[in-house]
């Protein structure tokens, strides 16, 4: 009867639909995922208040985006998402918003074409969402009304800039020319 005890669990130690660890232990499947996010830096103008509550115009927006990347630890890299959003009227400026909003991603087992995927698209536009509230709450409160950034499609933004690059590189010329 134990021979038999042991042939069953070795059948399961082996079966490849097995919900359980890798035989050596070593958990080798791709992941990415956000670890935590964050404010780093936040900074609100109001430079015409009190006076910039009675002008008749409406502000013209100007609305910066930048994203970068730097890596914490092996399998830990920092996304920043920078918006700087400065608003001006005929009389001045009426408001600007500069926020850095981040997020900590940790990335294992993945090529190094999904890692920069991940990077530079799926994760700004994880934090996207969070950072657009930020933004508007910093507009009411600085008062004016919320600021309501539209959606961003990071991935059709990424895809355009590889091509952009690799049209680039295609018309660089070559050698000493």
């Amino acid at each position: 009867m134990a021979e038999e005890g042991n042939v069953i669990s070795h059948l399961k130690l082996d079966d490849p639909l097995s919900s359980g660890p890798v035989p050596n232990g070593e958990d080798t499947t791709p992941t990415a995922g956000l670890i935590s996010q964050y404010i780093k830096d936040l900074s609100v103008e109001n430079p015409n208040a009190p006076l910039v509550y009675q002008w008749a115009d409406a502000p013209q927006l100007d609305v910066q985006f930048n994203i970068s990347a730097k890596p914490v630890e092996a399998e830990v890299h920092e996304i920043e998402l920078k918006i700087r959003v400065n608003a001006k009227a005929e009389a001045g400026t009426a408001y600007i918003v500069d926020l850095v909003y981040c997020g900590l991603i940790g990335m294992r087992h993945l090529d190094e074409p999904s890692m920069h995927a991940f990077m530079f698209a799926e994760a700004p536009r994880q934090l996207f969402p969070f950072a657009r509230r930020v933004v508007a709450d910093a507009v009411r409160d600085a008062g004016f009304a919320p600021l309501l950034l539209e959606p961003i499609d990071f991935t059709g933004l990424y895809m355009q800039q590889l091509g952009a690059q690799a049209e680039a590189a295609n018309t660089a010329p070559a050698g000493n020319a």
